[in-house]
């Protein structure tokens, strides 16, 4: 895949290590250092992703216009020195919790930001071609670090502190930095619109692009119902299993660190997959097959038993999971116009958290009434539906396709 690729490879691979070391550490930090109660922990989790979101909103038209590197590197940068500001006040004996709300919204901004960015540089480094290899490599490498991030994460803490944990993230992303830098080479001028303003009109232009395309459109809101369905039920599985059912910490971690070497696998057969049988299929077939396995969740009961039926149902889903993504990120990248990744990244990523955020928490005010199984049992039937939104039909993506729309829709 050439050397750029390979240190665009690296430096994801590290800043992923390091976000999975500190996974829960903010949370952490709030109940054992500032000892905030579950009011604070939830607005910690849904208001700083929620505000970071809106922040990101106005910057998806602004770096579209831009070269990507050096935004890539700027993002990495600026989450860097953020979440050195905490073990800094933490030192200093300063350390609040509006600062880690603050500090929470600015790297959920950037984060979103860097994905949009990262996905129109991608597509400018590599043939179309090679897409679905890089990205099937984005994706195990994500599920490689899921895998052993967690578990030295939690002997980080246990030895150290979660502060700790927060400077091994914060020293990753200024590694991921380095590592972009080093990829080099000539990146093209963006085509730039007349004036360097974003005007009002610009902050939806990401959305309009969307829903004027027939392909797009059914695939964005297919992963956005499906990704908030899924992410509403992780806080009620927390409660049901270590609450309610009795199990350990440790065999709650094992219950979801272990089914994610079937994420490796599935990522690892994307390619010869789509290649054989085509990428439009297997959207539709692995996208279906996904589905299938969240309402298992609600079955689960206590020992032995209950924690297999857990890691079976979620190997079940993560190997789908680890076939789809892929796929499905190169189907849309290919799918998108040059000109227009970047805000239409930003935009896809923008609704995803929203509707998280949201059916999150609609489905902790249905799990308080209803208990959390019923809520789980719902939200997996729900996902059942989701297949329909898949795309269908037989028109391939185009590289450099505008959708069917009226020209005030798409013209920048």
């Amino acid at each position: 895949m050439g050397r750029r690729f390979g240190w665009l490879w690296g430096a994801y691979g590290t800043s992923a290590l390091g976000t999975w070391l500190a996974f829960g550490a903010f949370p952490l930090i709030a109940i054992q250092v500032l000892h905030a109660g579950p009011a604070e922990v939830a607005a910690l989790s849904s208001v700083g992703a929620a505000v970071g979101a809106a922040v990101a909103v106005p910057l998806g038209p602004w770096v579209e216009f831009r070269r990507k590197r050096p935004v890539l590197i700027g993002m990495d940068l600026v989450r860097f020195a953020a979440l050195l500001t905490i073990p800094a006040a933490f030192a200093f004996g300063a350390l609040t919790f509006v600062q880690l709300l603050l500090v929470s919204v600015v790297v959920a901004a950037a984060d979103i930001t860097f994905r949009a960015a990262s996905g129109a540089y991608l597509k400018s480094l590599l043939p179309s071609g090679d897409l679905l290899v890089a990205n099937a490599r984005f994706e195990s490498t994500a599920w490689t670090t899921t895998v052993i991030g967690p578990p030295l994460g939690g002997v980080a803490i246990g030895l150290l502190g979660p502060v700790a944990t927060v400077v091994a993230d914060a020293v990753t992303y200024l590694l991921s930095a380095v590592g972009i830098r080093a990829t080099g080479g000539p990146e093209p001028e963006p085509v730039r619109r007349e004036g360097t303003r974003v005007r009002a009109r610009d902050l939806l232009d990401g959305w309009r692009y969307i829903l004027a395309d027939a392909t797009l459109r059914p695939l964005f809101f297919n992963t956005a119902l499906f990704n908030g369905l899924l992410m509403a039920t992780e806080p009620l599985m927390a409660v049901l299993m270590l609450s309610r059912l009795g199990y350990e910490p440790w065999q709650y971690g094992l219950a979801f660190a272990a089914p994610s070497l079937g994420g490796l696998l599935g990522s690892r057969l994307a390619r010869p997959l789509a290649t054989r049988f085509g990428e439009r299929r297997i959207l539709l077939t692995a996208g279906t097959l996904r589905a299938i396995w969240p309402v298992g969740l609600a079955f689960i009961g206590p020992g032995t038993a209950g924690l297999l039926v857990v890691m079976g149902v979620e190997l079940g889903l993560i190997f789908c999971c680890g076939v789809f993504n892929p796929v499905y990120a190169t189907y849309r990248l290919r799918r998108t116009a040059p000109g227009r990744v970047t805000r239409t990244l930003t935009a896809w990523t923008v609704t995803t958290k929203a509707a998280t955020a949201l059916l999150t928490a609609l489905w902790g005010a249905l799990a308080t009434l209803a208990g959390p199984r019923t809520a789980i049992a719902l939200a997996g039937a729900l996902l059942l539906t989701t297949p329909l939104l898949l795309p269908r039909g037989t028109a391939a993506p185009a590289d450099s396709a505008e959708p069917a729309a009226a020209p005030e829709q798409t013209r920048v």
